[in-house]
């Protein structure tokens, strides 16, 4: 059963640490007082408690606390404004000392995790580029409450992303040699993939300036023990590679149009494409496509000097194969 509680950061020295300042149970919403129509206010019972230990947050602070937990068919008709009032408040440039105390507080995987939120790409050379706002809300506070934030924005991701976005932040695509390694990490070795994954979020574990003021212990901390599940228990975006592919393909071809709609790709078609036998690939595991899928994509690739048009459909093949192959 899921508790929740009221924490603050708070500065112990050079560093951040999180406190416990009001267990809300398992139901915040009892919190939460509605005296008629569509208004509500937060029982005086929790500024109570925290005004007597010296903590007295606005009235916009605790109502984001409660803000989940309020009646949806209130929140509906509250949401527009809440939203404006929010973007005004935004709109607040960040000082230059501000932006410096970003420059030496902002760690690069926190970097990482908010440019793929933000915009949804494999290629994180835009990186230097995002604007030091975007970053702000690091500051002054504890691993324990940047983390709880995080975890809050990666609900929102599709669960079809989940192995792309940790490939991503953990910038596994360096350990390759491949051109394309950013964009097809389907096309990658599995083995040498996890393993590399493996000494990375091992290494971030150890790394004491990243976990400043948060008890770390001898196992895998918790905080990173959901990039373990994300990246074991999911497989890649199956059309990751395809997208992005005819993405370039159309930029670097001014006249290009769309090919016309094909139909669904039958086993016979893909077995001529994959050069293995019919009976062969009905029988082939999920596992056993995509190392077959990485051994055709090394050859046919335009970057090792193979065409467009194969290569577009040997991965309309190897789509269609996983369509049939399922999750297992």
């Amino acid at each position: 059963m899921r508790h929740y509680f009221i924490m603050e950061s708070y500065k112990d020295g050079d560093m951040f640490r999180s406190r416990e300042l009001f267990r809300l149970g398992t139901n915040p919403g009892k919190y939460v007082i509605y005296p008629g129509g569509r208004a509500f206010y937060i029982d005086e019972v929790v500024e109570d408690r925290l005004a007597a230990l010296g903590v007295e947050p606005s009235a916009d602070e605790i109502e984001d606390v409660f803000w989940p937990f309020i009646k949806p068919e209130i929140k509906r008709v509250i949401e527009p404004f809440r939203r404006r009032g929010k973007a005004r408040r935004k709109k607040a440039k960040i000082t230059p000392k501000e932006e410096e105390q970003v420059r030496a507080e902002a760690a690069e995987f926190d970097k990482r995790r908010i440019h793929y939120l933000r915009s949804g790409r494999m290629d994180q050379g835009g990186l230097g580029r995002m604007h030091l706002k975007l970053y702000a809300w690091l500051s002054e506070k504890s691993r324990d409450e940047i983390e709880q934030r995080f975890m809050r924005m990666e609900r929102r991701l599709d669960p079809s992303e989940l192995k792309t976005y940790t490939f991503v932040i953990f910038d596994l695509h360096r350990f390759f040699t491949q051109s394309w390694a950013k964009r097809i990490p389907q096309g990658l070795s599995p083995e040498k993939m996890e393993s590399h994954f493996l000494e990375e979020i091992c290494r971030l574990n150890a790394d004491s300036s990243f976990w400043a003021g948060e008890e770390t212990g001898d196992s895998l901390h918790e905080y990173l023990r959901r990039y373990v599940v994300m990246f074991f228990d999911n497989p890649f975006m199956e059309d990751t590679f395809l997208r992005d592919h005819v993405r370039e393909f159309m930029d670097g071809h001014r006249k290009w149009r769309f090919p016309e709609r094909k139909r669904t790709m039958n086993l016979a078609e893909a077995s001529s494409i994959f050069g293995v036998a019919k009976d062969i690939l009905e029988s082939m595991s999920r596992r056993g496509v995509i190392r077959l899928f990485r051994r055709m994509a090394q050859k046919l690739h335009p970057d090792k000097g193979g065409k467009h048009e194969e290569f577009i459909k040997l991965a309309d093949a190897y789509r269609e194969l996983l369509k049939r192959k399922g999750h297992k």
